[in-house]
C-alpha cells in the first residue's frame, strides 16, 4: 500500500486533467477564450492524460493513497475509455449551438463547458479506480453533481432547467439511500476498504449478515441509478430529452460506463466486496441482478416503441442496453466481466455515433422528432446510411460490433448453465428482436417515406467526419474483434 507522496507518480494522468481544468478557467478569465482555443486546450489535456496512462500502465494492481484508489489494468482501461468519450464530446460540441452558442461569434461558456467535461472525466476515472467505500461514494457524487450542472447548462432554456431539476431530485434520493447502505456496511464491518469489508463479512454472525445484505441492496440502488437500471431509471428519459444533445450523448456512454466500472469493482474485480460468484452473505446476488436485468431490458425496449422523439427513444434504448450488461454481470465469472468491457467499447462507438448524427441533423435545422427524419435517405444519403449502420449495430445485426458484443454477453450467461440463466438469455434475445422494431421506425422514415421538402440537408462537415470515424470501428469490431478481446483479457 503506497503512501500519499509515493502515490503521486502514479496519479499523473489525473493531475494532467486537473491542470487542463485550471488552465481552461484561468486562461478564459484572462483572455476570454474562443471555443476553438478552449476545445484545443481540453483535447490536449485529454490526449496528454491518455498517453500518460498508457505509458505508465504496469498492469499489476497498486494500492494508492492508503488504499483509497488502485492503479491496475482495469482502472487504466476505463481511464482511456473515458478520455476517448470526453474527447469525442468536446469535438462535436465545437459545433453544437444548443450547448455552446456560436451563432453570434461570441462563443459563450465554451471554457466553462469544457472544464466541466474534464472534471466529469476526472470523477469517472476515480470511480473506476475506487477501492474504498468512501472513495466510491465521493467519486460517484463528483460525477453526479457535475452532471446536474451540464444537464442544465442552457440556463435560459426551460426544458434544460426542468431536466436538471428532475435529475437532482432523483439523484439526491438515490445518493441518500446509497449513503445509508454504506453507513450500515461500515457499522457492521468497521472497515471501508473493499477487501477489508469482504474479510469482515466472511466472519460475521448471522444477525450481522442480515443487516449487511440490506446494506448491499441499498448500495445497489445508488449503482442502479447511475446506470439507469429499473427501477431506478425514472430520471433517464426526461433528462436525456431536456439536456443539450452533446450532454445527452455523453451521459448515455460516459457515466453509464463509470457506473458499471464501479459496480464491477464493488462486486467482483480484484478485492471486491462480493466474490465467490456472488454467493457471499448467503444471498443469491446473481438472481437479484438477473431479475433486475430482465426488467431493465424489457421495460426499456417496450417503452421505446411508443416514443416519437429521437432523443427520448435513444434514452429508453440506453436503459435496455444497461439491462443487457446487467444480464452478463449477474454471472460473476471472468468471461462475463470481459464481455461487459467488450460490449461497453462497442456501445461507445455505435451509440455515440447515433447521437453524433442527431447533433449534426439538429445543426442542419431538423427537429428531434422521428418524423423530421422523413426522406433523409434522399436529402442526406451519406448521413442516413451511417445512421442506419449504427442502428443496425445497436440492434445486434451481424456483421457489426453490436452483434459480437451481444454474442459474448449471451455466451457468458449460457456458459453459466441452469434454467434461470438460459431463460435470462432467451429474454435478452427476444428483447433484441423487439428493439429492431423501434429502430426500424427511424429507418422507415429515412428511406421509405418521402419528405415534402426536397432540398438537401447540409450536415456540418465536423459531424459527418466524426460519424464516419465512429462507423469504422463499428464495422471493424464486427469482423475482426480478437485484438480487443486479447487486450481485455490482459486487464483481468
Amino acid at each position: 500500500m503506497l503512501s500519499n507522496l509515493i502515490s503521486i507518480h502514479l496519479f499523473v494522468p489525473e493531475i494532467a486533467l486537473t491542470m487542463g481544468i485550471i488552465l481552461l478557467l484561468v486562461w478564459d478569465l484572462a483572455f476570454a477564450l474562443k471555443r476553438v482555443a478552449a476545445g484545443a486546450i481540453a483535447l490536449s489535456a485529454l490526449l496528454c492524460a491518455a498517453l500518460v496512462t498508457l505509458v505508465t500502465s504496469s498492469g499489476g494492481g497498486q494500492d494508492m493513497f492508503g488504499g483509497l484508489i488502485v492503479r491496475d489494468g482495469f482502472a487504466d482501461f476505463f481511464k482511456v475509455f473515458f478520455h476517448l468519450v470526453t474527447g469525442l464530446i468536446v469535438l462535436v460540441s465545437l459545433r453544437a449551438k444548443d450547448t455552446i452558442d456560436h451563432t453570434d461569434g461570441r462563443d459563450r461558456d465554451a471554457s466553462e463547458f469544457f472544464a466541466l467535461l474534464l472534471t466529469l472525466d476526472l470523477g469517472m476515472s476515480l470511480m473506476a479506480a475506487s477501492n474504498d467505500l468512501l472513495m466510491a461514494y465521493l467519486s460517484l457524487e463528483m460525477v453526479s453533481l457535475i452532471s446536474y450542472v451540464i444537464v442544465g447548462f442552457r440556463r435560459r432554456n426551460a426544458a434544460s432547467s426542468e431536466a436538471a431539476l428532475k435529475y437532482i431530485i432523483f439523484g439526491g434520493v438515490a445518493s441518500g439511500v446509497m449513503l445509508f447502505g454504506l453507513s450500515l456496511l461500515y457499522g457492521m464491518t468497521g472497515a471501508t476498504e473493499f477487501a477489508s469489508v469482504r474479510a469482515a463479512l466472511t466472519t460475521a454472525g448471522q444477525g450481522a449478515l442480515a443487516v449487511s445484505v440490506l446494506a448491499v441492496v441499498l448500495i445497489l440502488a445508488g449503482f442502479g441509478y447511475k446506470v439507469a437500471a429499473v427501477p431506478f431509471h425514472m430520471w433517464c428519459p426526461d433528462v436525456y430529452e431536456g439536456a443539450p444533445t452533446p450532454v445527452t450523448a455523453f451521459l448515455s456512454v460516459g457515466p453509464k460506463a463509470a457506473g458499471f466500472a464501479l459496480l464491477l469493482r464493488f462486486f467482483a474485480v480484484g478485492g471486491g466486496v462480493l466474490p465467490d460468484e456472488g454467493q457471499l452473505l448467503g444471498a443469491p446476488w446473481g438472481l437479484l441482478l438477473g431479475v433486475m436485468a430482465a426488467a431493465t431490458m424489457t421495460l426499456g425496449n417496450l417503452a421505446a416503441i411508443l416514443q416519437q422523439n429521437v432523443k427520448r427513444l435513444l434514452a429508453y434504448s440506453s436503459i435496455a442496453h444497461a439491462g443487457y450488461l446487467l444480464m452478463a454481470l449477474c454471472v460473476f465469472s471472468r468471461e462475463s466481466q470481459q464481455a461487459v468491457l467488450f460490449y461497453l467499447v462497442a456501445y461507445l462507438f455505435m451509440n455515440l455515433g447515433a447521437f453524433v448524427v442527431v447533433i449534426g441533423l439538429s445543426e442542419a435545422g431538423l427537429g428531434e422528432s422521428i418524423s423530421s427524419y422523413r426522406g433523409l435517405g434522399v436529402r442526406a444519403p451519406l448521413v442516413a446510411a451511417i445512421m442506419a449502420l449504427f442502428l443496425f449495430s445497436l440492434t445486434g445485426i451481424p456483421p457489426l460490433a453490436g452483434f459480437i458484443g451481444k454474442f459474448y454477453l449471451f455466451a457468458a450467461v449460457l456458459k453459466k448453465g441452469g434454467a434461470f440463466y438460459v431463460i435470462l438469455a432467451i429474454i435478452g434475445v427476444l428483447n433484441s428482436a423487439i428493439s429492431l422494431y423501434y429502430y426500424a421506425r427511424i429507418l422507415k422514415e429515412m428511406f421509405f417515406n418521402a419528405a415534402e421538402e426536397k432540398s438537401l440537408v447540409l450536415v456540418p462537415g465536423l459531424h459527418r467526419g466524426v460519424a464516419l470515424v465512429l462507423a469504422v470501428p463499428t464495422i471493424l469490431l464486427g469482423v475482426y474483434w480478437s485484438p480487443l478481446v486479447d487486450l481485455i483479457g490482459r486487464v483481468f
